[in-house]
């Protein structure tokens, strides 16, 4: 900027008169080294404040001025341009009206949410979409909740680094009345599933990931032990795209052989093998779907990250299958057999929360149902979460938090058999 010379303004081509009144004592003798002046008047002498630093707005026309409105309201304004922008806001409305809209607009694209994805999204996005168009081939409804749990897991897996495919994780299920376990990584449990799903897939005629590398009665343990014996290195995350392909193929196969008419018949009864017991195919998909869920939670755990229970609908296929087969697991699990009295006795199993429903447990010998007329001897009532937990070893019998009424021998008996539901 440049101004008029007066009393104030400093020259620096100024130079003291002759004479020996120079700070250092020295002549200022014309031609001699410049001098600097002396202070004329200080701010407090003359009364005037020292001039505010707001950068000097530039010169610009209209349309430069709203041309810089958006890089304004997002702080990408040099200083100078800045003032500029602020002063032509304060005269024309119509920019000011702009600049508060773009300011808003700003405003949101900071925001606190999770940019996390529901783990639920795509189950009710398939969901909205099956429910405008139903599919040509729609999955049948005793496989749906194995299709959304193992979309789930998947979406869990997808943004895993190395260190967390090798996270341990230990897997819990009851024997013999004690609870065992067996360590393993995230990779590791990911081979477990490939192997057991391996059961579902020779029943339906696809290839056995194991091959013949077991014997074709073997049962999961063996299944899975044999498979992490044949890795010649621990399993890392190249064990999802196998997975995720295998339960592409289950679902595909059981969509074209299957449909939600045969709940009662048809593929649904197809049997599957476990080595020392047998599951229908719809029972069997549905305990696959529980086995990813849980071991999906046990992931989850592994990495510290929240993961959510089944919709409704699924986790309650999941307790009513647990609820069929306890009549045969407090059969077998009474040492010594049971007791005749029992083919008398039933327990209402109340199940609480969503998902949940109410069974009658017969306390037969055999496990078969009890004859009309049949004596209620307890109840027991605990949350559908809790149930599960309890049916895959994640919890001793006696550590559930069940409420229970009657017969504390029966109430015992069905929650030591339902905790051996579990295996690994």
């Amino acid at each position: 900027m440049t101004g008029a010379s007066g009393p104030d303004r400093f020259d620096p081509h100024d130079r003291y008169e002759d004479g020996p009144d120079g700070p250092d004592g020295r002549s200022g003798a014309a031609g001699g080294a410049p001098r600097i002046p002396t202070p004329r008047a200080s701010v407090e002498d003359t009364g005037r404040r020292l001039p505010e630093l707001r950068p000097q707005p530039l010169v610009l026309d209209h349309q430069v001025l709203k041309s810089l409105l958006g890089a304004w309201a997002l702080a990408a304004c040099s200083p100078e341009e800045s003032a500029a922008v602020e002063d032509h806001l304060g005269e024309c409305g119509t920019c000011a009206e702009e600049a508060l809209r773009l300011r808003d607009a700003v405003g949101l694209l900071h925001t606190d949410d999770s940019l996390d994805l529901d783990p639920m999204l795509r189950s009710r996005v398939l969901e909205g979409c099956l429910a405008r168009r139903p599919a040509r081939i729609p999955v049948p409804s005793w496989a749906t909740p194995y299709d959304a749990e193992t979309a789930r897991l998947d979406a869990l897996l997808k943004d895993f680094g190395d260190g967390e495919w090798h996270a341990p994780v230990r897997l819990r299920w009851f024997e013999g009345g004690e609870q065992l376990s067996r360590r393993t990584t995230v990779a590791g449990v990911i081979a477990h599933l490939i192997s057991v799903d391996g059961l579902v897939a020779r029943a339906l005629g696809l290839d056995d990931p194991l091959g013949s590398a077991v014997a074709g009665d073997a049962g999961p343990a063996a299944r899975t032990e044999a498979l992490w014996r044949a890795s010649h290195f621990p399993p890392t995350r190249a064990v999802r795209a196998p997975w995720r392909e295998q339960s592409h193929a289950l679902i595909r196969t059981v969509s074209f052989a299957g449909s939600d008419g045969d709940d009662g018949g048809g593929s649904g009864r197809l049997p599957v093998s476990y080595g020392d017991f047998g599951l229908p195919l719809r029972d069997a998909m549905a305990d696959r779907a529980f086995e990813c869920w849980v071991h999906a939670g046990d992931i989850a755990d592994a990495v510290d990250y929240p993961y959510e229970a089944p919709a409704p609908r699924h986790l309650h296929r999941m307790i009513d299958l647990a609820a069929r087969l306890l009549p045969g697991a407090v059969a077998s699990s009474r040492p010594g057999g049971a007791d005749r009295g029992a083919a008398e006795r039933l327990l209402r199993l109340e199940v609480e929360g969503a998902g949940g429903g109410e069974w009658m447990i017969p306390l037969g010998p055999d496990g078969k149902g009890a004859a009309d007329g049949a004596d209620e001897v307890a109840h027991i009532a605990l949350d559908g979460v809790e149930f599960c937990r309890l049916a895959s070893g994640r919890v001793p019998p006696a550590d559930a938090a069940a409420g229970s009424v009657g017969d504390r021998a029966a109430i015992m008996d069905v929650l030591s058999a339902t905790a051996t539901l579990s295996r690994m």
